[in-house]
């Protein structure tokens, strides 16, 4: 078969990725090559496999060990999921019911596990130990920067019964739902190792090629991560047109996906599936996989136009996607991003099924294109992925909603409200609260980029998204790097509002204070009462129905933005020094031709206390 332009551009990606890295300043990122094959036994859920791992080392220091994730040993009574789940105050309904950890009653036959059974690097057998979710290993060789290694192990697991992401026979009856399945080696970059046990949420890991063969009862089928290599043999719809499927003989096939540049690999599989594709033009091929219920056809047929109008709503506003296929597959206990692929429960109204779908599609960009670090910073990929992806339904459900992002703003001001906000840099497995950890990932992280929109203009926001994932894809980004990316795009300096917003919990209210009248004009004192600074937008309404802004920017900006009201007459007023907790200026017109005035019209600031917002006072 002819090779797409898409699979040399993956090819050449990852032949020159060590050195396209080593020519940036300082940076550099590890590079994991896997080889697969497991047998999975349906009746027992149980399965065995064998892994070839090549890893290089693209750091500039020498590793004498290595670390992997073995994620399913985490659904067993006494792991660390179980305990905290037993301890935090507000667990996941999902994981917990009758007042218990769904973990502690398992059966044994219904746990997870996943062991190494031999483990060898380039032929030496090796010393590990497995504590929890976590294998540690000492390696026989050390690595040296640039040099690879090769790591065989064979590997034995069991899939427990469906209770958070991974899992069997979940709540909709899908038989597998195979994420976070394989030993999976952690993450080592610029901070050194990122072998974090598994307790409920986030994930990091590294790029390289994925090559896994399958082989499970000739019933199920598959739909996931990769590009399936015998289409014709498996047939069940993944066929080319016109072929039929061979004889399937026996009782078993093996399914053979390449993954090119993916930093983890997820499968679904059920012998119950219907198997739709829809090709886009000019672009991927989307795949569809649902439990064959009456009810569900209606929905399921109506979400695949759905899928593409976001797809092709993504590639403009923030890039294009590089990967040839991209699969949604009922399963999961919820929705969970992978590559080129989500888990999601299916049994839900039109609008949540396109809702969930559109969401775990725009994490494909944020996640696994760009890669944030989630345990860290999981505000810049859940939060990135909720802003771009309520823009998103906006459009494409045609919801016409002024502001998009309003419900992002409720969780936040209900957070701030609630007491129990802990700053964003907090890891993921370290928020006190469920309610916490969900609106400073999702909520408050979407407004740092429409609150960014506030503070440098739309235009300015929506380009440097573009440019953020130009820049980084697959480089794995920090905080720093999308606040650059901005200062670069508006010519502002940022650093207080990145600061602030992601490193503190301060909170923003300024209120219009003292209004009053001053010969033929009229004085404004505005206030500051929260500790974080803003620039701001003051609309004047006049009775006779006439309108014009003023705009003060902060002085530790150094620089303002375009007026974002292009028919309404803009007044720029001297900058805010962010210590005067007070700031003054006068309206060329007498107090009596004052209808109101109003902060921030365009509600993108969030400002905890609207009520002091607008003169004459609404209370």
């Amino acid at each position: 078969m002819q090779k797409s332009f898409k699979s040399l551009f993956f090819i050449c990606i990852s032949a020159l990725a060590p050195l396209l890295l080593s020519a940036q300043t300082g940076y550099w990122q590890q590079k994991v090559d896997y080889t697969m094959e497991i047998d999975m036994d349906v009746e027992t859920y149980r399965y065995q496999g064998k892994q070839k791992l090549i890893y290089t080392n693209n750091s500039p220091d020498t590793l004498n060990r290595v670390f992997y994730h073995m994620y399913f040993n985490a659904f067993k009574p006494g792991s660390e999921m179980d305990l905290r789940l037993q301890s935090v105050a507000d667990p996941d309904d999902r994981m917990f019911t009758d007042g218990q950890s769904r973990i502690s009653n398992l059966k044994e036959d219904e746990t997870g596990y996943l062991y190494a059974s031999s483990l060898k690097q380039d032929g030496k057998e090796l010393v590990y130990e497995l504590e929890g979710t976590v294998l540690e290993v000492g390696l026989d060789r050390p690595v040296a920067p640039g040099e690879s290694t090769t790591l065989l192990m064979e590997f034995e697991g069991q899939v427990p019964l469906q209770i958070r992401r991974s899992g069997r026979n979940n709540k909709e009856g899908v038989a597998l739902s195979m994420s976070q399945w394989y030993p999976k080696l952690a993450a080592y970059d610029f901070e050194g190792w990122h072998a974090d046990p598994y307790i409920f949420r986030e994930f990091h890991g590294e790029w390289g090629d994925f090559d896994v063969k399958i082989t499970i009862d000739k019933d199920y089928v598959i739909g996931g991560t990769g590009y399936l290599q015998n289409p014709d043999e498996i047939g069940h719809g993944y066929q080319s047109a016109g072929a039929r499927a061979g004889k399937r003989k026996g009782k078993t096939l093996t399914w053979h996906f390449k993954a090119p540049m993916v930093h983890d690999f997820m499968w679904g599989a059920d012998p119950d599936y219907i198997h739709d594709s829809l090709k886009m033009e000019g672009g991927p091929t989307l795949h569809f996989f649902y439990k064959n219920k009456p009810e569900l056809l209606e929905n399921w047929k109506k979400l695949q136009p759905k899928t593409m109008e976001a797809m092709e709503f993504f590639n403009k506003n923030v890039g294009p996607y590089p990967y040839e296929q991209y699969s949604v597959v009922q399963g999961g206990d919820g929705g969970m991003e992978y590559p080129m692929s989500t888990l999601i429960t299916g049994e839900r109204s039109y609008g949540s099924l396109v809702g969930v779908t559109v969401h775990e599609l725009a994490h494909s960009w944020f996640q696994h294109l760009l890669a944030t670090n989630e345990a860290k910073h999981a505000w810049m990929d859940e939060g990135f992925t909720s802003f771009i992806s309520s823009l998103c339904m906006n459009e494409i459900m045609d919801q016409q909603k002024e502001n998009p992002f309003e419900n992002s703003y409720k969780g936040y001001l209900a957070l701030v409200r609630s007491g129990k906000e802990q700053p964003q840099t907090t890891h993921a497995d370290r928020f006190d609260l469920n309610f916490a950890y969900g609106i400073s990932a999702y909520s408050k992280g979407s407004i740092f980029l429409s609150q960014l929109g506030y503070i440098i203009g739309q235009d300015k926001l929506m380009e440097s998204v573009r440019e953020y994932y130009d820049t980084f894809k697959f480089k794995h980004p920090v905080p720093n790097d999308i606040k650059r990316v901005a200062e670069k795009q508006s010519g502002m300096v940022l650093d207080w509002y990145l600061i602030d917003w992601t490193q503190t919990t301060n909170t923003i209210d300024y209120a219009v204070g003292a209004v009053r009248s001053e010969a033929d004009k009229t004085v404004v004192i505005m206030e500051r009462k929260g500790l974080m600074p803003m620039p701001l937008d003051i609309l004047v309404i006049y009775e006779d129905g006439s309108r014009e802004t003023y705009y003060t920017a902060l002085r530790m900006m150094r620089g303002e933005k375009e007026n974002p009201y292009p028919g309404i007459k803009r007044n720029v007023l001297p900058d805010w020094p962010w210590a005067f907790p007070t700031y003054e200026f006068s309206i060329g017109r007498p107090l009596e031709e004052i209808k109101a005035i109003v902060i921030d019209p365009s509600q993108l600031m969030a400002d905890v206390d609207r009520n002091n917002n607008i003169w004459p006072s609404q209370e």
